[in-house]
């Protein structure tokens, strides 16, 4: 175990209870709306204006299905999905998800980290790639050299980021009875590009590091000493309360992160899609082509929400590329662990920032990378999600806590639903 830093308390010992309910399930949900999302979210905004604002309220359900699922998975069993991965089905399968997993992550990692830098230099001025190079090191460095029973009430903290896009909503003039209209009776164009746009939306909104990173966070919460938590598999007694836990943590978290997708859609419809401006490329265009319209303050207010969202993704990116790779491998993980403890969960952590830091000076495009990445959990999402629900509705891994019929339902749903979304991503290649 990493030693404990001294003279700093544990927050969550003086946490009112319902604080100390939220945790995992919050900082995936707020994860989920990091930089690249943000930029996905401006762009069919921009885009649609309105019309796809439906896909946020419909992936809401499905959204805390699976979530809570993973949870679910990784309080019973006490290993995370990579971990059940390698026990229960061929180390192939496991490695082809875990490697799919970590390459879309270190694109996503690229992405985030330079999101963040441009949005410093849209704040300050300055050279954004060295903002960028430090944005990578900090987060690294909070990572490995403090403890994350400290780490965690910092990332809680970083979720109050995402309420910059909520005051943004109220800085400009928003017709909400269009909106409403836009998300019960949407305008549907029936074409290439706006069924691309949905998958974006969907994909953004369910990702395969979302699912490895809330298993993993349950995990890590057993191996936390100051409390009694247990596996339910060993400890039976304890499932009402943990699932109740899990519950209301989950759906408190997803339930944020939509409302924030929500409104940087409202946004930029309202603000960009209204004046002609439908084509953005990044997250940091987006809050500059604000400034001109809404005025400095949504334009300052919406860089900083990218800079507080991305140093609470970019730990999540690369600690769910960690948890997976050493889980699938038989390697001891967590962000408890001295480096010297796990090396390979450091290793992967490590290498995974570097390299993300690393693309950000290489002669990529951007919007092409994040493209990539789309594909890529795309296509991985699917199989991952079979084998989340298969371990979830398994009595023999399960016990007495296999899923209950209403997550069967609406995780199949999930699953079925990104099925269709890799189906159409690949018919529209291309066009």
């Amino acid at each position: 175990m990493k030693a404990p830093l001294k003279g700093i308390p544990k927050l969550a010992k003086t946490n009112p209870p319902i604080v100390r309910r939220l945790s995992a399930g919050l900082i995936t949900g707020a994860a989920d709306d990091d930089p690249s999302g943000i930029a996905t979210y401006s762009q069919v905004g921009a885009a649609y204006g309105y019309a796809t604002l439906w896909t946020v309220v419909l992936a809401l359900p499905l959204m805390i299905a699976i979530q809570t699922i993973s949870a679910r998975i990784g309080r019973v069993t006490g290993v995370g999905i990579g971990a059940n991965l390698r026990k229960h089905y061929p180390h192939g399968l496991a490695y082809s998800l875990v490697f799919a997993l970590l390459i879309a992550n270190v694109i996503n990692l690229a992405a985030d980290i330079g999101a963040m830098g441009s949005a410093l230099k849209l704040l300050i001025g300055g050279p954004a790639l060295l903002y960028t190079a430090g944005f990578a090191l900090l987060s690294l460095a909070l990572q490995v050299f403090v403890p994350f029973s400290y780490y965690s009430p910092i990332l809680k903290v970083l979720t109050l980021s995402l309420l910059a896009y909520v005051a943004t909503v109220f800085a400009i003039q928003v017709p909400w009875g269009v909106v409403a209209k836009g998300v019960f009776f949407p305008q549907i164009a029936f074409d290439a590009k706006y069924a691309v746009a949905i998958v974006a939306v969907l994909g953004t909104t369910i990702s395969p590091y979302l699912f490895f990173w809330q298993a993993a966070q349950e995990v890590e919460e057993l191996r936390d000493t100051s409390n009694e938590r247990k596996p339910l598999k060993n400890k039976p007694r304890q499932g009402p309360d943990a699932l109740q836990r899990i519950g209301i943590d989950t759906a408190v978290g997803m339930v944020f992160s939509q409302i924030v997708a929500f409104f940087i859609i409202v946004t930029t419809a309202v603000v960009l899609h209204t004046h002609g401006i439908t084509d953005i490329n990044s997250s940091a265009q987006a809050a500059a082509a604000l400034r001109p319209l809404a005025g400095p303050f949504a334009s300052a207010v919406f860089a900083a929400g990218i800079i507080g969202t991305g140093l609470l993704a970019v730990p999540v990116l690369a600690g769910a590329a960690a948890y997976g790779v050493a889980d699938a491998l038989g390697s001891p993980s967590g962000l408890e662990c001295k480096p010297h403890q796990a090396k390979v969960f450091y290793t992967v952590l490590i290498v995974a920032s570097v390299v993300g830091m690393a693309l950000n000076f290489a002669a990529i495009d951007p919007i092409k990378a994040l493209y990539w990445s789309a594909v890529i959990n795309g296509v991985a999402a699917v199989p991952i999600m079979v084998v989340i629900m298969l371990l979830g509705t398994n009595p023999r891994i399960m016990g007495k806590f296999v899923l209950p019929l209403w997550l069967k339902i609406l995780g199949w749903i999930a699953t079925l639903a990104m099925a269709v979304a890799a189906i159409i991503m690949f018919a529209t290649w291309g066009k």
